[in-house]
């Protein structure tokens, strides 16, 4: 039978959860134990997993833990090159549960202990990581015990002195995430960068990111997106490693495993109501629920205002204080203007108002989300008016920004973005 021991960081400190249990996914089961449930510090690992002292079946189990591995091609790639069955989560969380998104890390009974250490990246494997994508990402995320969400290629990195990049190995932490050009979808780099600048003109919160272009490259096409994370910090750590400051976890959870909902049912199907449940979870959770709720849904109009129809309930998150004691709406990440490409469906990953066809999308359409979801519809429908009357202007401003640094694409895809709106319904005006 697999064990899998889950521990949690609390201010620098590993706290024992409990473990997962089973042969297999049909019937694994995960269980807090017994210590930490008697423990002052008990929190919940996620408001799908409520304390109890009762298993959890294999759906729940799954739902969430399953929710912090990579997904798609990537996850795909590691599965292949270590002769595992891409299904068989338990075996790829044993293999890169060190080092996950937010605070949590797995560990198996054979697990072997690595000294943490960072390894400094240089210009080559820079390059090769910028040119290979998702393939050279597989190599490195078992290497250093990594586990990242996402369908894309990334990997976790650690940003040094001087702006020099490091790979974390073992269960030392990093501090960015490195996205690869996807071979999909042309210069999705440089379209994610206009989007999350643009998004921090509007006045949204985002993190810190950069495009990277490798010493090494000998195309255009060779960058990287450097993200920082939201869920690591350096105020407050006093650990080093390898002579570098170590920072602190922080916890965090997507909404579908807040939802209990799986990776695979991430997109909303008939029926279900992915934006009214995210507005009650803030309502219930949030330790300012209001302003979360404003920014919930400044966030979701971005969304449509850049064209991102890929916007589903894993690209938003909860994020938890250090002690774990309270719970915001996480900064927006992954947002990529996907109407740009002609490949691309224009279904949005959850309906609005009823509606989830992003062309016939409209102002009326935000009017009957706010009433479903319980919202005041004056005072969001007048953030809604407001972002809308500043977007065109505030996007066109990024491209030329971006432009001025010397990525051109970013006013080709501003451009299509304006006129893929303008070609449908009057977007930005009161009915």
């Amino acid at each position: 039978m697999k064990r899998l021991d889950i521990a949690i960081e609390i201010m620098g400190r590993h706290k024992e959860v409990g473990s997962i249990t089973g042969d297999s996914d049909f019937n694994a089961e995960f269980r807090y134990s017994d210590d930490y449930l008697n423990s002052p510090e008990a929190v919940p690992l996620s408001l799908s997993l409520p304390l109890t002292d009762e298993p959890y079946g294999p759906e729940p189990t799954r739902n969430f833990f399953e929710g912090l591995l990579p997904e798609g091609f990537l996850r795909r790639a590691v599965a292949k090159n270590n002769r595992v069955d891409a299904d068989d989560y338990l075996t790829l969380l044993e293999m890169l549960g060190a080092e996950c998104l937010g605070a949590i890390s797995v560990k198996g009974t054979n697990y072997e202990w690595t000294e943490p250490e960072y390894r400094e990246l240089d210009a080559d494997l820079m390059y090769r990581l910028a040119a290979e994508g998702a393939t050279k990402s597989a190599d490195l995320v078992v290497e250093a015990h990594l586990s990242l969400t996402g369908a894309s290629g990334k990997v976790g990195v650690y940003c040094g002195p001087e702006g020099k990049w490091f790979l974390p190995v073992g269960s030392a932490p990093s501090t960015h995430i490195l996205k690869q050009s996807h071979i999909r979808y042309d210069h999705i780099v440089q379209n994610e960068q206009l989007c999350l600048m643009t998004a921090k003109a509007m006045g949204i919160k985002v993190p810190e990111s950069t495009i990277i272009e490798s010493e090494a490259a000998e195309s255009d096409d060779a960058v990287l997106l450097a993200t920082e994370r939201y869920d690591r910090i350096l105020e407050g750590s006093v650990a080093e490693i390898s002579g570098l400051p170590c920072p602190l976890r922080l916890h965090q959870e997507d909404f579908a495993q807040a939802m209990g909902i799986s990776s695979a049912n991430k997109y909303e199907r008939q029926g279900e109501h992915h934006m009214h449940e995210m507005f009650r979870i803030l309502r219930r959770n949030s330790a300012s629920p209001i302003e979360d709720q404003f920014k919930l849904w400044d966030i979701i109009v971005f969304h449509y205002l850049i064209g991102n129809t890929d916007g589903h309930i894993k690209n938003f998150s909860l994020l938890y204080d250090p002690n774990l004691k309270g719970i915001r709406l996480a900064p927006a990440y992954d947002i990529v203007s996907t109407i740009v490409y002609d490949s691309h469906s224009t279904q949005m990953a959850f309906s609005i108002g009823g509606e989830s066809e992003w062309s016939r999308l409209d102002r009326s359409c935000f009017e009957r989300a706010a009433d479903e979801a319980g919202l005041n519809r004056r005072l969001f429908m007048n953030r809604f008016d407001d972002m809308a009357a500043r977007f065109k202007d505030v996007l066109t401003q990024t491209a030329a920004s971006m432009t001025a640094e010397g990525h051109t694409e970013a006013e080709a895809m501003a451009a299509k973005i304006i006129n893929s709106h303008e070609r449908g319904r009057t977007w930005n005006s009161k009915k």
